[in-house]
């Protein structure tokens, strides 16, 4: 699914409104109808179902703009639905859009008012016994600070204990940067529409906004395409569970270990033996025909010791690291595997580096680049350049902190920074993170939209490098085997965090959770087959 600027959503706007005829009351009252149903059934926040015979209260907050009609429209619905409902206005009343305007006489047509909100003791302690807050205040329009009245109601609403359900965005966050203009709405959970957009995935957005979910509410496909990406602009998707069942390649059903690829990792040192175990079990449990893993004599017995799946392989090695005498081992092994992953607890030395630097030269096999591996080319970054030249493919894998060593510039926010990195070098750029971005040279990027801070943890990372170099072996495109060994880790990351807590996961457990996640994807894949061949998607 693709991402939306503010500007680009405002062009599809005007664009279905003035071009396609479609009524702007038509789309605003589409869109309210998707949030009040999110919020008569909010799972997250103490409402309660009907069977158990209670009534919900909920607070609507609105601004004077059209994302204010959404909640006003929204207050109605919910009021058919015979919630208990009062929708408040903070700003003022002279300032409403045409359509909030029309939306008010509605909700007044059907026995509700918009209340101006003045913050008295009544007020307060109505909104404090709620069972949920529709946040409708300020929406993806909102370019500067959040004015001072508003930020005062902000910062009270986010002090209480209720469940907020925000409409767009959650108020006081950038749509287009997901920086905190002021102040603030937690949300736990977020309902746009027609595309996401990026603040919901980066800087605090991604935090604040909770689950996004995204309705359609009318507007044509074809205008969307029209104006996103654009002309000439970079094109960026989200990559949620729908986008990475589609990624996930069908196993062929008479292959065998050869069919599923060949894949090899080079790291390990004294003191660090678990990182390529870990990249290793990455690997093997997204589907690796075969598994070889090449780490220093000194530690092999310890390595051999784990591996039941894997083949090791003992390296020449120097001072407990893989000694630049291994090159020809190293490179004999690259040549005959699909793809190869370099750097999980390789260590740090200039030996190392020259080593590193001259199999990037040498190998035309697929190679994901990962930890120190990110280190030994830091200073040589011009072989990516020329293994893009040549055509050979290179998949980097860093965190910020490794991307600022490789000159990477976070200041323009982290999706561009990928993007301009994997243009100018010609390779697959993993910048992980919060909402990891997986950028390639053409301008495509993907953001995902998985994971948790119980993944922050030495050894996630590792993992990740296995992963990734699976689906490269098994013959995806670079880009697209990056990005969905990204949404598997986080989702994994995800089960692990609600059967173990964010403070006891390990990355051994990611891993294990792995097969489960991927198990998940092809069902929904089969799913979605059988609606194809069915015609159960309509026009899809």
């Amino acid at each position: 699914m693709r991402i939306a600027a503010a500007a680009q959503m405002k062009e599809i706007d005007r664009r279905a409104i003035e071009e396609r005829g479609i009524p702007s009351p038509i789309l605003m009252e589409a869109a309210a109808r998707h949030v009040a149903a999110e919020a008569a059934t909010f799972p997250e926040g103490r409402i309660l179902q009907e069977e158990q015979k209670i009534t919900a209260q909920i607070a609507v907050f609105c601004g004077p703009g059209n994302n204010g009609g959404d909640g006003v429209a929204a207050a109605r619905f919910l009021a058919e639905q015979g919630k208990q409902v009062r929708a408040f206005l903070a700003g003022k009343r002279e300032k409403l859009t045409p359509d909030t305007q029309l939306m008010e006489e509605r909700l007044k047509e059907a026995g509700l008012l918009l209340e101006d909100w003045t913050g008295s003791d009544e007020q307060k302690e109505w909104c404090a016994k709620a069972d949920l807050i529709l946040d409708a205040l300020l929406g993806i329009g909102l370019k500067g600070e959040v004015r001072p009245d508003v930020r005062k109601v902000i910062q009270w609403l986010d002090s209480l204990s209720v469940p907020v359900l925000a409409v767009d965005i959650p108020s006081g966050i950038s749509s287009d940067t997901g920086e905190i203009l002021g102040a603030a709405l937690h949300a736990e959970r977020t309902v746009t529409f027609t595309l996401p957009k990026f603040g919901h995935y980066e800087g605090q957005g991604s935090y604040y906004a909770g689950k996004v979910k995204v309705y359609d509410i009318g507007i044509p496909e074809e205008i969307v395409k029209e104006v996103v990406p654009g002309k000439g602009a970079v094109s960026f998707e989200v990559c949620d569970e729908t986008c990475a069942a589609e990624l996930l390649p069908r196993r062929r059903p008479d292959g065998h270990k050869g069919s599923f690829g060949k894949v090899s990792i080079t790291g390990g040192s004294i003191g660090f033996t678990g990182a390529p175990l870990l990249a290793s079990r990455g690997a093997a449990r997204c589907g690796s025909g075969l598994v070889y893993l090449g780490i220093p004599e000194s530690i092999y017995g310890i390595a051999a010791a784990s591996c039941l799946e894997v083949m090791p392989a003992p390296l020449l090695e120097q001072n407990g690291r893989i000694s630049s005498r291994a090159f020809f081992q190293i490179l004999e092994r690259l040549n005959s595997c699909d793809a190869g992953l370099i750097g999980p607890g390789l260590g740090r030395s200039q030996e190392l580096s020259m080593l590193v630097c001259k199999l990037l030269e040498q190998t035309a096999t697929p190679l994901v680049v990962d930890a120190d591996g990110l280190y030994a080319i830091k200073d040589r970054k011009e072989i990516l350049r020329q293994r893009s030249e040549k055509g050979f493919v290179t998949i980097l894998t860093p965190h910020e902190g490794e991307f600022a060593y490789l000159g990477g510039e976070l200041g323009a926010g982290r999706r561009k920074a990928a993007v301009q990195f994997a243009e100018q070098y010609g390779c697959i750029l993993v910048l992980k993170g919060p909402a990891t971005v997986t950028a390639a040279p053409e301008g495509r990027a993907y953001i995902n939209t998985t994971g948790n801070n119980g993944m922050a943890k030495g050894g996630s990372g590792d993992v990740l490098g296995g992963m990734i170099l699976s689906f490269l072996g098994q013959g995806m495109k670079p880009l697209d085997a990056a990005a969905l060994a990204v949404w598997i880790h986080g989702a994994a990351g995800d089960l692990c965090r609600e059967q173990l807590g964010e403070y006891g996961m390990l990355p051994g457990d990611l891993a294990e959770k792995i097969p489960q996640t991927i198990l998940r994807l092809q069902k929904k894949k089969d799913i979605r087959h059988e609606k194809e061949m069915t015609g159960g998607f309509g026009q899809w």
